[in-house]
């Protein structure tokens, strides 16, 4: 049985779901794919594929690996070392600790769904975030060349929706306890959705779009700053009890500033205090 299967139902069950690229890492995958074998112009390549609109937002890489005369280069062993490649932003640990251990009665599952590779997401996480929690871009491979001869699934646009959906049926989680975390425009629409249906969306970067949609914005080279606007608005704490929380992880709550965005500093105290809210 996986652990998705495993998890009991609960009446405070929240589901936290993030994108990858840009949201857990500080760079794009398919940057780091193309400097890995070498290939130039890969932000102009997405470019051309957005304005043409072939491919949803966000399938852009999957679409250049299987039809990109330079991307068809990639096989499974190139994806798996640009996971090792990738720059995750700081204290996922934590962050992943918390939602592990839950909080006053709160339990969370968190999941990535993402439209980067499943194997270089797997491979940046690894020993991080269970594979069955991981939902990204999969490929079929030729078993004697291992080129890529099909994509069998891309979560971008609609297709994070499907995810979301699916495991909310699966693990009875009522719609306004459902959170999700992303960066950019491949985002809007699972952040509409779940927007409609009251559950609470975080954007992490300054996109102007995804701005406008999100209930929230965090702009923090930290994961572990998501959780302050979570914290404060879904669970209903006090900043005060919030500053505790970091701290019973070993950070501090440096800078909160609330100005059109939330702008947090994240540093680390002398020692956790794991008694108190936890």
């Amino acid at each position: 049985m996986s652990s998705i299967q495993a998890v009991q139902s609960s009446t405070r069950h929240y589901l936290v779901a993030s994108d990858f690229d840009q949201t857990l890492s500080f760079n794009d995958s398919g940057s780091v794919l193309a400097d890995l074998l070498g290939v130039r112009g890969f932000e102009d390549k997405v470019a051309g594929l957005a304005d043409s609109n072939l491919v949803q937002q966000g399938g852009e890489l999957a679409y250049l690996i299987r039809h990109d005369p330079e991307f068809r280069r990639v096989r499974r062993e190139h994806l798996v070392e640009a996971g090792r490649r990738v720059r995750l932003k700081k204290e996922i640990p934590a962050l992943l600790q918390f939602f592990a251990r839950g909080f006053a009665g709160y339990e969370f599952s968190f999941v990535v769904v993402s439209a980067a590779p499943r194997e270089v997401v797997e491979s940046a996480l690894s020993g991080l975030v269970p594979p069955d929690h991981i939902f990204a871009s999969e490929f079929d491979f030729d078993p004697e060349s291992q080129e890529v001869t099909s994509v069998r699934r891309v979560p971008a646009g609609y297709g994070k929706v499907a995810v979301l959906d699916s495991l909310e049926q699966r693990w009875r989680i009522a719609t306004d306890r459902i959170v999700y975390i992303g960066d950019g425009s491949s985002d809007v629409h699972v952040m509409l959705h779940v927007n409609n249906r009251d559950g609470f969306t975080i954007a992490v970067s300054e996109n102007r779009q995804l701005a406008r949609i999100a209930r929230t914005t965090v702009l923090s080279d930290s994961a572990f700053s998501v959780l302050a606007p979570m914290l404060k608005h879904v669970l209903r704490l006090s900043t005060s009890d919030v500053r505790e929380v970091f701290e019973s992880h070993g950070l501090t709550l440096d800078t909160w500033d609330h100005a059109e965005a939330d702008r947090i500093v994240v540093g680390a105290s002398a020692a956790p205090a794991h008694a108190g809210l936890a």
